[in-house]
């Protein structure tokens, strides 16, 4: 796992430059804490910043190769899980290496089939090669998303980063926000390719760009496609469970400390459980994490979004896996610190939203970096095999919008309460998220024969898997790789994304709950109480003591009456908000002050030029 920045300038030598690619490389130093390097041919420079996870001493970035036409040179930012038989292949081929590690493979592998090589990876990867035989630049991403990876255009060429961060550190991008960008930090809809920030963009998930002297030209490599499922349940269920065996497997390698990220929820419990029997194979305990927060058994309120505290199901997981476990917990004074608050806008280049769940999330990872490189985590088990509450919310199925933002605003209240009145017409927030479901819907494939019902829980599953899953993706990103730690995703392998999609919504919900499929296929591994237990999402205190921190901060705020962050939100709100006698220890009644906090903050760290018109 690393950063990865580069930029590429027709008309110019980029020789010269070497202060402007030090600065861009050196933003992503969070990412890479082992090693740095650049390599710059004429009109190419490139930048790598190092997390040494394979092969320690043999894999050094840029990595490059010298052909009778031209070099070739390779930033690679990910895991290749199928390197090992890629390799076999490439030296049945011809092709010989020099080290044990992905990204020779991966470079290998470009120079036998191109950009075709992105069909043939396994894993999450975002990669750039300069190929000098052509004078191009080719940028490739995984088929999730799950490695970030932005480009901006410019008059002769192209900047690019795994984020925002490093092409801003280029005098030729300016930090820049309009009218689209604001609206995507307001509504969580995750536009394909937008980035926010103007003129920048994403290499959208399963994509190849490739920019040379003639432009910029896109190719989608991989999309989630509608098949038909033929298997009867019990085949399903024993092919889940097959996959996954296989998946934890591959994502288990490294040459470098491994854990996992355990919720006490069923899929970080089977990815767990999964993981410590392999391990357990070879005589090896798993060590496993989980978040607490300081009094939250005297401060736990259930509802109807978490019924149950985490801790006595992540503990029942450990004992039965019998991994080494160790609880974080984290204190209400720790998760409202400003600079902890700074942090997190720093790893995000945006103000997100997601107040203690990103503190929390950052805090956690810090920990345990501390002690291990790699983590697995159980992300997106929920989009593959439909977990979330929405996927059972009638209103939630009715509803001519994306499902999350039904239940969002039940439970997290509407997040552009907070701006002004006049900023709100602006936006008109909900013109935009009506046009971007259109846009999202019209793409997916019915197949002959499929009834209304399966179809809508079709349409649903898509959306989750082609929107909803990307932002979260990008929020674990971000956070594990602020403290240099790689978080793998196992339940994003795309064979298993794309075998339980096309399995009928009457299988993956054939007992009448969530995720049925993943529960029967891992229920041997499994504790009881975790497997009868009801989704409950990520954690968030309750302690009435860091609403009562946020109060103080907005109060501060406050007392700043010509603070930018004005300009966007209702400063009475804000004070009101701030002044309640009773503590906004709710998630819903405190929204809105982690809003303003954030953006006041992203304010101040990134100077934005905002435009409003």
């Amino acid at each position: 796992m690393c950063g990865i920045t580069g930029w590429i300038s027709f008309d110019r030598d980029l020789t010269t430059e070497a202060t402007t690619l030090h600065a861009m490389t050196e933003t992503m130093a969070c990412r890479g804490p082992d090693d740095r390097g650049t390599w710059v041919d004429g009109p190419a420079a490139l930048g790598h910043r190092r997390l040494a996870v394979i092969d320690l001493p043999g894999g050094r970035q840029p990595m490059s190769l010298s052909t009778p036409e031209g070099a070739v040179a390779l930033v690679y930012s990910g895991e290749a899980y199928n390197f090992t038989e890629l390799r076999r292949e490439l030296e049945g081929r011809g092709h010989r290496f020099t080290t044990d590690s992905d990204t020779e493979v991966v470079l290998h592998g470009y120079l036998e089939w191109g950009d075709g090589v992105a069909q043939r990876l396994n894993g999450m990867f975002a990669f750039a090669v300069w190929d000098g035989r052509h004078d191009k630049l080719v940028m490739i991403r995984d088929r999730m998303g799950i490695k970030p990876f932005y480009y901006h255009p410019t008059p002769d060429g192209v900047l690019f980063g795994s984020e925002p961060k490093a092409i801003l550190a280029n005098p030729l991008a300016r930090p820049r926000v309009s009218l689209d960008g604001l609206r995507e930090l307001f509504v969580m809809v995750k536009t394909p390719g937008h980035a926010i920030w103007d003129g920048m963009r994403e290499v959208e998930p399963g994509t190849v760009v490739t920019v040379d002297r003639s432009g910029l030209t896109t190719r989608a490599y991989w999309r989630l496609e509608t098949r038909e499922h033929t298997d009867d349940r019990d085949t399903t269920i024993a092919t889940v469970r097959s996959l996954l065996d296989d998946i934890v497997r591959r994502q288990l390698v490294a040459d470098v400390p491994r854990c996992t990220l355990l919720s006490g929820g069923l899929d970080s419990s089977a990815m767990t459980a999964l993981a410590a029997r392999q391990l357990g194979e070879h005589g090896e305990k798993v060590r496993s994490f989980a978040v607490d927060f300081a009094g939250q058994a005297d401060n736990f309120v259930a509802d109807e979004l978490r019924g149950t505290q985490d801790t006595p199901f992540v503990h029942d997981v450990a004992r039965l896996a019998d991994t080494d476990h160790q609880d974080i917990v984290l204190d209400a004074q720790a998760l409202a610190d400003p600079a902890v608050r700074e942090q997190v806008i720093r790893a995000r280049d945006l103000p997100a939203g997601f107040g203690d769940m990103d503190a929390s999330l950052l805090l956690l990872f810090r920990a345990i970096r501390a002690e291990s490189t790699v983590a697995l985590s159980g992300e997106s088990a929920d989009e593959v095999f439909g977990g979330y509450l929405q996927f059972f919310d009638e209103e939630a199925r009715r509803a001519d919008t994306f499902p999350w933002l039904v239940r969002s605003g039940r439970h997290f209240g509407d997040d552009a309460e907070v701006l002004r009145t006049d900023v709100g017409k602006s936006l008109d927030l909900e013109a935009y998220v009506a046009d971007g479901y259109r846009t999202a819907v019209a793409g997916i494939d019915r197949p002959a024969g499929e009834s209304d019902f399966e179809y809508r829980m079709r349409q649903i599953s898509h959306l989750h898997l082609t929107r909803f899953v990307r932002a979260l993706l990008d929020r674990k990103d971000r956070m594990s790789m602020a403290v240099g730690l790689e978080v793998r995703v196992p339940f994003c392998d795309h064979r298993l994304v794309e075998y339980v999609y096309n399995a009928p919504w009457a299988l993956k919900s054939f007992d009448g709950r969530e995720k049925s499929l993943l529960r029967e296929a891992t229920a041997d591994v499994l504790p009881r109480s975790v497997y009868d237990r009801v989704k409950s999402p990520y954690p968030s205190t309750q302690d009435p003591r860091y609403a009562r921190a946020l109060q103080d901060q907005a109060k501060d705020l406050l007392s700043r009456p010509a603070h930018r962050v004005f300009d966007l939100v209702d400063r009475d709100r804000v004070r009101a908000a701030a002044e309640r006698d009773a503590p906004v220890s709710t998630q819903v009644a405190r929204r809105g002050l982690e809003r303003t906090l954030d953006l006041a903050r992203w304010l101040d760290l990134y100077s934005p030029e905002l435009t409003l018109g």
